[in-house]
């Protein structure tokens, strides 16, 4: 990141600015810097400014207790001050609810992009399981538990424990450590789980929720329950893509989107 401005609250937040076009400001999800979203970035820069960021508590950013999802939208505000006041946002997982929290919030929006924000009402039994999570993470990072944290995290994924336990042995597991206390603030920033219907009604630009064809039906459900809750919504499947889609396969989706 070669770049830094200052949130409201006197947070540095570290981004990088690629390419050309209309501006569309790029939101990771949980355990995630600005850099898991860079390759997409990369596909997207022949026709937009692409911008990166690490949130705050990640990466070259800095943080400011106590946090508050509010916080994370002033940083949102910060960036598209900071690259001309005038922005497009995309989001990924939990990033994608923080993206239509900030659209909700009426900041100075064009368009935001969603891809699969996982909506725990759409899975059977997963309001409990989301519960359940959120009193357990916040118990083991209040203890100092990470690496609990961290696995919780991964179940919570879907990931089985044989894949789990191997993560603990690889040369990452560290760097997933150092960013476990930021999968507190994206339980915060999806709220008790459930879809937001009131905020995203109050959305008033073009909204983009996009699935994979090979992720469960669940997440098609929440996907389309967004672009059905928010007034210009628009609901996009892209065939044989899973949770962790290929920029090259969302990249011209987003840049159509953006560019129309």
């Amino acid at each position: 990141m070669d770049k830094k401005t200052t949130s409201r609250d006197g947070t540095s937040l570290a981004y990088q600015v690629t390419g050309q076009g209309p501006t569309v400001i790029l939101v990771c999800g949980a355990m995630s810097t600005g850099g898991t979203v860079a390759p997409l970035a990369q596909r997207l820069a022949d026709r937009c400014t692409a911008v990166v960021y690490d949130r705050r508590g990640r990466g070259a950013s800095g943080d400011t207790p106590p946090y508050a999802v509010e916080r994370e939208v002033e940083d949102l505000a910060a960036l598209i001050d900071a690259v001309g006041g005038d922005a497009a946002l995309f989001g990924v997982s939990s990033g994608g609810a923080l993206v239509l929290e900030a659209a909700a919030s009426g900041l100075p929006i064009r368009q935001v992009a969603v891809y699969e924000v996982p909506f725990a009402d759409f899975l059977e039994g997963g309001a409990a399981r989301e519960a359940a999570y959120k009193e357990n993470l916040n118990k083991a990072l209040a203890e100092g538990r990470r690496g609990d944290a961290v696995e919780l995290f991964l179940r919570l994924a879907g990931l089985g424990e044989q894949t789990i336990q191997a993560a603990r042995e690889s040369p990452m597991w560290a760097g997933m450590e150092a960013v476990a206390p930021s999968l507190a603030y994206d339980d915060a920033v999806m709220g008790d789980g459930l879809l937001p219907r009131e905020r995203l009604a109050a959305i008033t630009v073009p909204v983009l929720s996009v699935a994979g064809g090979a992720s469960p039906e669940w997440m098609h459900r929440a996907g389309q329950a967004v672009a059905e809750a928010a007034p210009q919504g628009i609901y996009r499947v892209l065939e044989g893509q899973t949770h962790m889609v290929e920029p090259d396969v969302l990249g011209p989706v987003l840049v159509e989107f953006l560019t129309g």
